[in-house]
């Protein structure tokens, strides 16, 4: 199967250490969050996985919607992404995500069966599907 994109991020230091992207354009240091014993002051894995899948399924959302009658456009939508980090009994970590989505213009039904749709196409979505609880909660505006 042809890849429709790839890219490379290399990590070092772990939770304390350093990202860069091959290109050079994502290039940030990582600390480990205060509320887990870190110094805080930087970016961290689960920011980094909140932002990705937001802005990820905000396009998932747009991409359902242009085939409906109800489309979408890129202002009228907004995602907020809620990852945490559980102890999963066994010595490490599973991780929940919510997706708090607001659209403009739309039925609060319209709204939920789109933002249903979206979650079925996402490659987030799909990725951690089976794995990782979502919760997806949809609100118009």
């Amino acid at each position: 199967m042809n890849h429709l994109y790839t890219t490379k991020v290399t990590a070092v230091g772990g939770r304390s250490g350093s990202i860069k992207s091959e290109d050079g354009i994502l290039d940030l240091p990582l600390a480990m969050p205060k509320e887990l014993g870190g110094k805080g002051g930087a970016t961290n894995p689960e920011q980094l996985f909140a932002a990705g899948y937001a802005a990820c399924f905000e396009n998932a959302v747009i991409h359902v919607s242009r085939a409906m009658v109800d489309k979408v456009r890129d202002n009228d939508i907004e995602v907020t992404g809620e990852v945490g980090l559980l102890p999963n009994g066994g010595g490490g970590f599973n991780l929940a995500v919510t997706l708090d989505v607001v659209i403009a213009d739309l039925e609060q039904a319209k709204a939920e069966e789109i933002v249903q749709a979206a979650h079925a196409v996402c490659p987030y979505s799909n990725a951690i599907k089976g794995n990782v609880d979502v919760a997806l909660n949809v609100t118009t505006r």
